[in-house]
């Protein structure tokens, strides 16, 4: 990841689903799943988390209820090894892309 020396920018990520007990957000900013971020459900079930991060490019998915989930709203795909794709996260300083 290239990352330069401006300061680091809050990217919110959200997924929806009302039925889910939990989400997770996970991706190369967490270690994937060993640091991965719980989201907050909201009164619609939209679940919300919002990161600080540094310029660069971000390969992440969701976790919801255990299962690997894409980012619905993401338009920027990576192939993983796992046979499906990652969303990817573009902080370029000035605006985020997700």
């Amino acid at each position: 990841m290239d990352k330069s020396k401006t300061g680091k920018q809050k990217v919110t990520f959200s997924y929806a689903a009302p039925e889910a007990q939990s989400v997770l957000l996970a991706g190369e900013f967490t270690g994937w799943q060993h640091a991965a971020v719980s989201l907050k459900r909201d009164k619609s079930g939209t679940w919300k988390t919002a990161v600080s991060l540094a310029p660069g490019r971000y390969e992440y998915r969701f976790v919801v209820d255990g299962e690997w989930r894409d980012d619905p709203h993401c338009i920027h795909r990576q192939p993983n090894g796992f046979g499906s794709q990652n969303c990817v996260c573009i902080v370029d300083g000035k605006s985020s892309e997700k």
